[in-house]
């Protein structure tokens, strides 16, 4: 019998991976495969052999290593995620591969050629919850680089971390932190100029932090911040940023004033929320943007299964400190109807998280949470229009196996979702998009798509689906108007060539064929394999005559979209009264 005895040795523990990976492969599955090789090979492996390390694996998304000393892990870390920031640059940002850092210095067990043991794991769930871009160490790493390394960690205070017993003190460092008060944050998306304020109180959001220790209960922290960022935005004398652009900032290192100035807004409230034993406690304090100074903090806490009154609680604290004058009857307002079934509100929160990825998989896992959650609470009207969309954009998008079973469905569930609540903006947004595509009711849908800004003039979702019920129903000029409303509302939000585009359409059918191609192209900087831009593109340049640049147009349009038909298109529906646009995609020489 042999003895096989296992070798253990001390040693600092590097574990890297990609925040948002998911994300980026369903956008591009080949494309972020090979830009994280080149980045691993390129850049990750050489800086930790200069450092004296040496790479134990490669993991699907990321990398193990290991350090005879805690001071070379750290420097090996601080120049990797500063190498990372360079070479992202000039990659738009939903392309962008950040790494995420977690460094232990602990026992490990050597087998072979890995390594094993708590130190390793405490190393990969520190990497768990640092931020993109960023780097989290330990405790026991902190002690050992004090004074030598000429950087400064934050204080995280104890975490507690995934399936590690003991809770952990851990610090972090914000590759940005160190720029000087006022300095350019990175930008979302291309513009970064000063918008003016509006003529009301306006206010921004920002990601809450969550400090739950478990990266998984990042959803609840979300969806928290999203209903704050819903009930304020009933207020109809706030201007409220919307929820994607407010979320272009989460994980980074952000000045408070340049906020203020990207998305033209004099207050910035920000947070965190703790989930937790049954409670939930939410911090957060309100920051003027224009001077910096902190004009309210606050701590809230309730059990678990109040935590509706906690989010109306920190709504009506925030607007208090904005106009002292409230009336109940905006409050009342202001709280939306709330699903019965707290389960059913947890697999909502889960599937919008999903939704706003607006990949095929997302669309797949939001469909099915969605049903999951209407199945335990049959009178949740959000979720079931919610449902309804996510099946008409498997038809429009082109990813429907059964294109006749995901219309009825889309038409069932939003006709449901009307019974159970025609008076909430976001419930009657989304029916009215997605009845404007399955059925064409321009009359009703216009009437709803109305009445959604109506009640709720902050809501980036109602503006937008507004531009393309008047789009749709043939009515350009006052789509561009919905359009742009909807682009204040949300500046730097990741999906703004969405809007872009739609303002596109709109332009072509009013014979503004340059507006269209310069719509078509700011469209492209932000998302270069958004088809619909292609298309916009194509079809403006052919009626303008520019053959070459059409052609070339409708080439990348089929590149991106290889199974793209002119009638395959207007089957999808939505496409009636897009008469130039058609007339151009042919001139353009797009199949039939």
């Amino acid at each position: 019998m042999t003895d096989h005895r296992v070798e253990r040795r001390l040693a600092a523990i590097l574990a890297a991976d990609v925040a948002g990976y998911s994300r980026l492969t369903g956008l591009d599955e080949e494309g972020t495969h090979v830009r994280l090789r080149e980045r691993l090979r390129g850049l990750a492996d050489p800086r930790i052999s200069e450092h004296r390390g040496k790479v134990v694996k490669h993991t699907g998304d990321g990398l193990l290593a290991e350090f005879g000393s805690v001071v070379d892990a750290v420097r090996c870390a601080i120049e990797v995620q500063r190498g990372m920031a360079e070479q992202n640059a000039t990659v738009p940002q939903v392309k962008r591969i950040e790494f995420r850092i977690g460094i232990h210095v602990g026992d490990i067990i050597v087998d072979e050629n890995d390594i094993f043991g708590d130190g390793v794991n405490i190393a990969a769930r520190l990497e768990g919850i640092a931020e993109p871009g960023g780097i989290c160490i330990s405790d026991d790493a902190q002690r050992q680089i004090r004074g030598k390394v000429d950087i400064a960690f934050e204080d995280m205070g104890s975490q507690n971390l995934k399936n590690i017993a003991e809770p952990m003190r851990a610090w972090r460092l914000r590759m940005n932190a160190g720029h000087p008060p006022g300095a350019p944050i990175e930008p979302p998306l291309e513009s970064a100029q000063a918008l003016a304020l509006p003529d009301k109180p306006s206010i921004a959001v920002l990601p809450f932090e969550n400090m739950s220790g478990d990266p998984e209960q990042e959803y609840f922290s979300d969806g928290m911040v999203e209903e704050i960022i819903t009930a304020l935005s009933r207020f109809k004398w706030l201007f409220v940023i919307a929820r994607n652009s407010s979320f272009t900032f989460k994980g980074k290192a952000v000045d408070i004033k340049e906020v203020g100035r990207r998305l033209g807004v004099r207050y910035v409230l920000e947070g965190s929320v703790r989930k937790a034993a049954g409670k939930v406690r939410i911090t957060g304090q309100l920051i003027d943007a224009i001077t910096g100074a902190h004009i309210w903090a606050d701590r809230f806490e309730r059990e678990l299964t109040d935590v509706f009154a906690l989010q109306d609680e920190v709504t009506v604290a925030v607007v208090s400190v904005i106009q002292p004058k409230l009336f109940q009857t905006e409050i009342a307002m202001a709280t939306r109807r709330r699903p019965e079934n707290l389960t059913a509100y947890d697999l909502f929160l889960r599937a919008m998280q999903q939704f706003y990825l607006s990949t095929r998989e997302g669309l797949a896992e939001t469909m099915k949470l969605a049903h999951r959650a209407l199945e335990l609470d049959p009178r949740f009207g959000l979720v079931a229009a919610l449902a309804g969309t996510c099946h008409m954009q498997n038809v429009v998008w082109g990813h429907a196996v059964d294109p006749q079973f995901d219309r009825k469905e889309a038409v069932r569930l939003l006709r449901l979702a009307l019974s159970i609540d025609d008076d909430d903006p976001d419930t009657i947004a989304l029916v009215a998009l997605t009845s404007a595509f399955m059925v064409g009711d321009h009359e009703s849908e216009i009437e709803m798509a109305d009445r959604a800004v109506a009640l709720n003039p902050n809501s980036f979702r109602a503006w937008s689906s507004r531009g393309h019920v008047y789009r749709i129903a043939g009515l350009p000029k006052e789509a561009i108007q919905s359009f742009e409303r909807a682009i204040r509302m949300s500046p730097v939000d990741p999906l703004l060539h969405r809007s872009i585009t739609g303002m596109g359409f709109a332009l072509i059918e009013l014979c503004r064929f340059d507006e269209a191609i310069v719509a078509g192209k700011k469209a492209l900087r932000q998302n270069p394999s958004y088809s619909l831009a292609h298309r916009c593109l194509a079809a403006a340049f052919a009626h303008l005559g520019r053959d070459a640049e059409a052609r070339e147009a409708a080439a990348r349009l089929l590149e991106v979209d290889p199974t793209f038909t002119i009638s395959g298109w207007i089957a999808r529906g939505g496409q009636s009264n897009a008469k130039l646009m058609l007339e151009g995609l042919r001139i353009a020489g797009l199949p039939e």
